[in-house]
């Protein structure tokens, strides 16, 4: 798509109103909610270990040494970073069912009552007080504030507007082998309406092109990025003895460099309507920047500089599957953009990615107890490898797509 068609009359954002702007905000709201309840964890692990084990192993015992010792989980810190990796693995399987029935359960039910009763039964069964007590309010906010159609307002539907602006607005994903023919099937054409049917099941949702591929690409690549999620703070405290307090605070660096990949790497990709030559690209540097970092000196802001470059080509393509592309495979031109697969199809990508990370988590326990820390970062170069691996296939075909868009804009020139 070139330049002046992007903002051509500005009819990109002249259709947004300020209810955009509040579901934006209050689904932004909601989501780092949950993220910051998942991530005290993390930033907690050095003082649950150390309480887990005997005093030979901390320097942080406050009760007499006889006490202290007579009452410890595990019997050295290598038994409870396994245990932590274990608690870990628990917590993203149940992550990822959980993934995979709100997927169902929100093509079938209103979404906002699914994420508000999502927030609050979260923050009930949470360990932290704090976090908990500002996700229930959160939660309640939800329920009261959300909007998740126009028809709630009075506004036209989607469907009404379902070929408005075609160019602007068509899928970035499209299972068809000639991206200018395709043939809907789980829609109903009737005259020039579109009669949207029920939802899609499950295993027709995992039929749709692309679902597989993206979901074992995630599976890999979410295993390297809440690899950094969960153990980040704790690496920096094993490895470089940094305080706790101060390893939580350099750990932000990775996130605010996913933050940014993921929205520049979006941003190019729509510009060039198609994901997966982005994804490839960035992929491809994460090898490179996982190598950097792995040989981080123990200096902080060198090590916050390679962290947040790590997170920009790793937590970027990441944050991109999860949402864009998941988005893009939820709407795409063979269900004619009904709504009715999109929460379906994210739960399967976004449910297989958590099973890739919750195997991971214990393995990288493991091997960082037997083999120590580099082998854990030449897994994760391993883990990137393979993600760019299962989209071979479309990096291929969408790269050829581009090249060939480009050559006849050249001959028509």
């Amino acid at each position: 798509m070139a330049w002046p068609n992007i903002f051509q009359r500005g009819t990109l954002f002249s259709r947004f109103s300020h209810h955009h702007v509040v579901v934006f905000l209050l689904t932004f709201f909601s989501y780092s909610l949950l993220h910051a309840s998942r991530k005290t964890f993390s930033n907690v692990k050095v003082s649950i270990s150390k309480q887990w084990t005997p005093s030979a192993f901390n320097k942080s015992v406050r009760l007499p040494v006889e006490i202290w010792n007579s009452n410890h989980l595990f019997p050295s810190a290598e038994e409870a970073t396994l245990f932590l990796g274990t608690l870990d693995t628990i917590f993203l399987f149940s992550y990822a069912v959980g993934l995979f029935i709100s997927g169902i359960v929100g093509d079938r039910l209103n979404l906002r009552w699914v994420l508000s009763f999502g927030m609050c039964s979260s923050a009930l069964v949470y360990a932290f007080l704090v976090t908990a007590a500002v996700q229930f309010a959160g939660g309640i906010v939800i329920f009261f504030g959300l909007l998740v159609s126009p028809e709630e307002i009075g506004l036209p539907g989607i469907e009404a507007e379902e070929h408005f602006e075609e160019d602007s607005h068509r899928p970035l994903i499209n299972g068809a082998d000639n991206e200018d023919e395709y043939e809907p099937n789980y829609s109903i054409q009737e005259g020039s309406a579109v009669t949207q049917v029920k939802a899609i099941s499950f295993y027709q949702a995992c039929c749709l092109p692309g679902v597989i591929p993206y979901s074992l690409a995630y599976a890999c690549l979410k295993l390297v990025n809440y690899s950094f999620f969960f153990w980040l703070p704790f690496y920096l405290s094993n490895n470089f003895g940094w305080k706790e307090a101060e390893a939580d605070k350099l750990s932000i660096w990775y996130d605010v460099g996913g933050i940014i990949g993921g929205t520049l790497q979006g941003f190019i990709s729509d510009i060039l309507q198609k994901r997966a030559p982005v994804l490839a690209l960035s992929l491809l540097l994460a090898v490179g920047s996982l190598v950097g970092y792995s040989r981080s000196p123990n200096d902080k802001s060198i090590n916050a500089l390679l962290m947040a470059v790590t997170g920009f080509f790793i937590g970027g393509p990441s944050n991109m599957i999860s949402s864009a592309i998941s988005a893009d495979l939820g709407r795409q031109e063979l269900i004619q953009g009904s709504s009715e697969a999109l929460a379906t199809v994210t739960g399967i990508v976004d449910g297989t990615g958590s099973i890739g990370a919750a195997v991971g988590q214990y393995l990288v326990s493991l091997i960082q107890d037997n083999l120590g820390w580099m082998w854990v970062f030449y897994f994760f170069i391993l883990m990137t490898s393979c993600t760019i691996l299962f989209i071979s296939p479309l990096i291929v075909r969408e790269t050829c797509y581009l090249m060939q868009r480009r050559q006849a804009h050249v001959l028509s020139e």
